[in-house]
């Protein structure tokens, strides 16, 4: 039986805390601490090292945002999920591009809840490509001279055309079953190129694939699907 995963809550709010540790701790899920703010959200997932991290954005004294790259920076396995009360608040992108795997409102059910939690844990992202993609195409910048995404810190060279072709694909929100069928390919074979450009890019999950192919100009916004 998989161990259940070990989660740390970081709100400025007591309520949100409380509220969000009762919810998992019934549904069998180990919240090992808590932190008022950015800072001490740091410092905890430091000292507890655990699997999934909650972490609000707006916080004092450190920001999610902050926090968040602090935490992947000295824990490259630990997920993080970003909370907030805005819908596609600007800020899930930079978190999704710096490798938060994904976002939850604070409104969100108790069922939704412990089931994000428990499927950032096994690696996959929160959001699908679909909604990932929408959101990119909102916020990924273009250059001053209205040309296409900014190019980002991925380099693409590495790739094979294949594994260019896939990417590209990612980042127009394709699944992969769609992209075994668009590619004549058995999934598997598509499994294989996706953990191949992860692994080339140094990527945590599919929705920073898809932010990577925007700033890189693989994709831009309003690219139809094929």
């Amino acid at each position: 039986m998989t161990a259940a995963p070990r989660v740390l809550i970081a709100d400025d709010q007591a309520l949100i805390r409380s509220g969000f540790r009762l919810i998992l701790t019934t549904r069998g899920i180990d919240v090992v601490g808590e932190a008022a703010d950015g800072a001490q959200a740091v410092a905890a997932a430091r000292e507890l090292r655990p699997d999934v991290v909650l972490m609000d954005i707006r916080m004092p004294n450190m920001d999610g945002l902050e926090a968040a790259r602090r935490i992947l920076a000295q824990s490259p396995r630990c997920r993080v999920i970003m909370l907030t009360t805005f819908d596609l608040d600007r800020y899930i992108y930079a978190a999704l591009a710096l490798g938060a795997s994904g976002f939850l409102l604070k409104d969100v059910t108790p069922e939704h809840l412990a089931a994000a939690v428990r499927l950032v844990d096994t690696g996959d992202a929160l959001l699908a490509p679909s909604i990932t993609r929408r959101l990119v195409e909102r916020f990924a910048a273009p250059d001053r001279n209205g040309g296409p995404p900014r190019t980002g810190p991925a380099d693409l060279a590495g790739l094979t055309p294949r594994e260019v072709e896939v990417l590209t694909l990612m980042g127009r929100g394709l699944s992969n079953a769609e992209l075994a069928g668009a590619l004549s390919l058995s999934e598997t074979t598509v499994k294989t190129h996706v953990a191949r450009i992860f692994a080339k890019l140094g990527l945590r999950d599919r929705a920073q694939a898809v932010v990577v192919a925007y700033e890189t100009g693989l994709v831009r916004a309003g690219d139809r699907l094929p």
